[in-house]
């Protein structure tokens, strides 16, 4: 199938699919004798992979390992698992920086008039000025 085919298919643009080719995360497809892509099933089975592992936040470095991991017919589940693991506790870590975040602009928020005044403890706080931390 031509990249349009396989981008519709599997959920990938086809500038997406034609970056994670250029970066080796997928092999390049075949070419017809028009000189066009042909992805196969397996391509787009991938590509879905890619999508799904992207969707649950892994990065291109930690989609790599998860595709040799995959295509690794011997592979125990526990490498698996610890691999997902991993990623658990760096999403928690995340979202406690997300919440530490949101509470600091929450309190800041509470501090800002919001009117027609220029004084703003908000933008005090980002310049790290005094006024902001009193």
């Amino acid at each position: 199938m031509n990249i349009g085919r396989a981008a519709e298919v599997s959920g990938v643009t086809p500038k997406t699919i034609r970056y994670y080719e250029s970066i080796g995360l997928i092999q390049a497809a075949d070419r017809r004798a028009n000189n066009y892509r042909d992805y196969s099933d397996t391509d787009v089975e991938t590509l879905r992979f890619i999508q799904r592992a992207r969707s649950l936040g892994f990065s291109v470095k930690e989609i790599g390992e998860l595709l040799a991991l995959w295509r690794d017919k011997r592979r125990a589940s526990h490498d698996v698992k610890e691999f997902a693991e991993r990623h658990i506790v760096e999403i928690d870590r995340k979202m406690a920086e997300l919440a530490a975040m949101r509470r600091t602009l929450a309190s800041l928020s509470q501090l800002c008039h919001g009117d027609s005044r220029p004084e703003c403890p908000i933008l005090d706080d980002l310049a790290g000025t005094k006024k902001a931390r009193a």
